[in-house]
């Protein structure tokens, strides 16, 4: 593959996943507007996003096994076929349920962009490049946060959210005429087997899972952790989980391939992106902690946050080379250690602006390190061909499930203990954590890919 054939392939993958990504960031500034044209009650309004992340999970291990077996251009143009049919549905909703059911089938959709992404760098570029191109695919969703509210807070001021969603259209029908002509269309498997059961399974584990944890109200998380039908949906989550661990292991081409774990590298890389989930959940909740320290407007926060985002899409893919030329163990240990040490200077934060901003760049470098390509570099250099994207699509659920459960306890945490300590406590036990990250870390190989044989 040539130079000016590579660009393309990299402009088209850069684009499927910034639209993805974008479909979350632009929701936050469109829900009071979704919610008085469609007369939302506010405590259902965070489905909106719920849904899209629950269908995005659960679609995962399913676009990323069918590309290991009818080829990354067929399944990549039905995702993008099916996240447009979403956009649509959501744009013409008339009521609360359609327009849940249309970001459900959009977060479907979404859930083949990105590890088929990853798949496709994998299958065409050496393993001396994967870490530079992975490192510009994972700037992307950094890129997403900064211009997607800012991107939706003009149109909202000119048009009905509505058209928020419309944009997507035209993006995904060009996108879809590019990807019949760039993506490869050779299978990399040839065993055409589906791991139903495998499917069903985790899709019933994460449903549960996700549908338990966002029921948990922080005012009476007490007698919510007793309410059956808040507790029912996590126990039958338990079991599913259970059931798929016996599915995958009897079935020939699993969905996920717990042989995986056997493999140091890949146990691991598992392990740090649970923890990457968290840290990523842990973000979310900072603006709130800027209006609630520096005593600032909501629009002035987002605006604070510039040096967290700026970082991170400049550090992704600088941190993308570098694993090229330095390997990736020491790449990740100093991510963690710039993580570690800006959720500290975080947690002590007084009244100093610069302090924050300070603590923000060295976040945003580190959470590019996680974020970006790191782990998935690790994960493409341990699996064979045949199950890139499957050990993509794993990685993917990892930092999912990290997400969700944090949002859940961060929400817990900051309802039941006084604001100040509460955030204190938050970003010192961030910072504790990467410290523990840091740890088991040192069980990596600094392997520097390109010396080595691709699978």
């Amino acid at each position: 593959m040539d130079q000016k054939e590579s660009r393309k392939l990299i402009a088209l993958l850069f684009v499927g996943v910034l639209m993805g990504a974008l479909d979350i960031s632009i929701v936050g500034p469109a829900i009071p507007s979704i919610e008085k044209g469609l007369l939302i009650d506010e405590r259902f309004a965070g489905w909106i996003f719920s849904v899209y992340v629950l269908f995005n999970l659960i679609g995962i291990s399913l676009f990323a096994r069918l590309s290991d077996i009818y080829g990354r251009r067929r399944i990549y143009v039905l995702a993008l076929s099916i996240f447009a049919v979403g956009s649509v549905w959501v744009a013409l909703s008339s009521n609360f349920n359609i327009l849940i059911a249309g970001r459900a089938i959009q977060g479907f959709g979404a859930s083949g962009i990105f590890p088929v992404a990853s798949a496709v760098i994998g299958d065409l570029f050496p393993p001396e490049k994967r870490g530079r191109v992975l490192g510009m695919i994972g700037a992307v969703f950094g890129i997403a946060f900064l211009i997607g509210p800012f991107f939706a807070g003009v149109l909202l001021h000119f048009l009905p959210w509505n058209y928020l969603f419309v944009i997507n259209i035209p993006v995904s029908l060009i996108l879809i005429y590019y990807s019949m002509r760039i993506l490869p269309s050779v299978p990399a498997a040839g065993f055409r087997r589906i791991d139903w059961g495998g499917i069903i399974a985790i899709g019933i584990a994460l449903a549960g899972f996700t549908y338990s944890i966002n029921s948990i109200n922080a005012l009476h998380w007490r007698e919510d952790l007793v309410d059956p039908a808040i507790m029912l949906p996590f126990v039958v989550s338990a079991i599913a989980a259970v059931v798929l661990l016996f599915i995958e292991k009897k079935v020939p081409k699993p969905i996920i391939k717990f042989e995986f774990f056997s493999n140091r590298q890949i146990m691991i890389a598992g392990i740090i992106a649970v923890a990457t989930g968290v840290v990523q959940a842990s973000f979310v909740f900072v603006p709130r902690f800027v209006v609630a320290r520096f005593q600032v407007s909501p629009s002035v926060a987002s605006f604070m946050l510039t040096p967290f985002v700026l970082s991170t899409a400049i550090g992704a893919p600088l941190f993308g080379r570098m694993i090229d030329k330095y390997g990736v163990k020491k790449i990740i240990l100093t991510g963690l250690t710039l993580l570690a040490a800006g959720f500290f200077l975080l947690s002590e934060t007084g009244s100093g602006k610069a302090l924050y901003y300070i603590s923000g760049s060295s976040i945003g470098l580190g959470l590019s390190v996680l974020a970006g390509s790191s782990l998935r570099y690790i994960m493409l250099n341990n699996t064979t061909a045949e199950d890139r994207a499957v050990s993509q699509g794993m990685l993917t659920i990892f930092i999912s499930i990290g997400q969700l459960f944090a949002t859940a306890v961060i929400g817990l945490l900051l309802a039941s203990v006084e604001t100040n300590l509460a955030y204190k406590t938050l970003f010192t036990g961030v910072a504790v954590l990467s410290l523990l990250m840091l740890l088991v870390s040192m069980g990596l190989k600094n392997v520097i890919y390109h010396k080595l044989a691709d699978h």
